[in-house]
């Protein structure tokens, strides 16, 4: 294989995720044709039918595999009725997560057409911010446990975990972030007023970091304020930071207010090594094998994972030809159109020049 090829390690999963990933990669294809992009797509099977068939989620020695044979990783979503723990889709992604040490979760929120947001009178510019969640610790660090359980006197803790250097890098990334694309303003997002510890140290690792950054404006908000001003006045956020349990649901606000969660992309980013790239809509199983899922979200986020590899202009091209099929209204029928999710697929990719 050329030095100059990127090697992406593709995993369908279950759900609708193997039919939006098909869609993605139809895209990627194109690229590859119209910019010059050199890709390697690597699929694996790992998913529900791999774990109920041989009893394996994530192989043994996956994790070193793709640091070192791979440039990324393209998922699709994870989650079967068949398996009710869930164990595999936590075994795969936390795995992928923690092991490779992803501690960024980075959610872009842009409107593509103000008739796909539930909110009134907004217009594309008032909605256009990404959101920075720290991704490996926090309340899903999984440290808690039970006392008496299945008695009356049961006892459940669950903890939450913040270190200095997990506040600082995410923190850090945020601002490095702004800098790099031009934003004006950070807003850190925490519940400090009763979570006096934890948030004790968000809020002086903020100001700390804050400093070094004086051409970019810092603030603060509690997170049940910004969840109440993300509807009531969006156009204010251009980075937001935040733990991994109020990003995780500040991101799905974000979504809704997008347009809904068919549209959102995300990466899992550690800056300079092999990072996950995934849509966040989930398995969907009622809809799996219908033609209908949305693959606009995992098509954004192949546009994602070019832009970490340095294709710039093949992710900006993806974005503009996804824009302009919404515009056109040619997409599924959760968007209004009327579409297949290959025709969907198709409608962006004859777009891509």
């Amino acid at each position: 294989m050329p030095a100059d090829n990127k090697r992406i390690a593709v995993v369908p999963g279950d759900g609708i995720g193997p039919e939006v990933i098909a869609q993605a990669t139809r895209v990627l294809s194109r690229v590859e044709e119209s910019h010059g992009v050199k890709l390697d797509l690597v699929h694996f099977d790992w998913g529900a039918d791999k774990f109920l068939s041989d009893g394996v989620s994530l192989p043994d020695g996956a994790l070193e595999m793709l640091s070192r044979e791979f440039n990324a990783i393209l998922a699709g979503a994870f989650g079967d009725p068949r398996v009710p723990s869930n164990q595999h889709a936590e075994d795969i992604l936390l795995g992928m997560r923690r092991g490779l040490d992803l501690y960024i979760n980075l959610r872009p929120v842009r409107l593509l057409d103000s008739r796909l947001s539930p909110l009134r009178n907004v217009r594309v510019e008032d909605i256009d911010f990404v959101v920075f969640r720290e991704n490996t610790e926090g309340a899903y660090c999984g440290a808690g446990g039970f006392l008496k359980k299945g008695t009356a006197d049961e006892i459940a803790t669950q903890e939450e975990l913040n270190t200095r250097r997990g506040v600082e890098r995410i923190i850090v990334a945020a601002f490095e972030y702004a800098r790099a694309q031009g934003r004006k303003r950070v807003t850190m997002a925490d519940k400090s007023n009763v979570q006096r510890f934890g948030g004790d140290l968000w809020q002086r690792v903020f100001k700390k970091i804050a400093k070094d950054y004086p051409e970019i404006e810092a603030n603060h908000q509690y997170v049940d304020a910004m969840a109440m001003f993300m509807v009531l006045n969006p156009s204010q956020y251009d980075v937001i930071v935040s733990n991994n349990l109020f990003g995780d649901i500040l991101t799905d606000l974000g979504a809704g207010i997008q347009g809904g969660l068919g549209l959102a992309a995300s990466g899992n980013i550690h800056p300079g090594r092999v990072s996950l790239f995934e849509p966040v809509h989930g398995s969907a199983p009622p809809l799996a094998g219908l033609g209908k899922a949305n693959p606009v979200g995992a098509i954004l986020t192949s546009a994602m994972m070019l832009e970490y590899l340095g294709h710039k202009a093949a992710s900006e091209a993806i974005e503009s030809a996804v824009r302009d099929a919404v515009s056109h209204n040619e997409t599924t029928s959760d968007l209004g159109g009327n579409l297949s999710t290959e025709a969907a697929g198709t409608a962006i990719c004859d777009r891509i020049l």
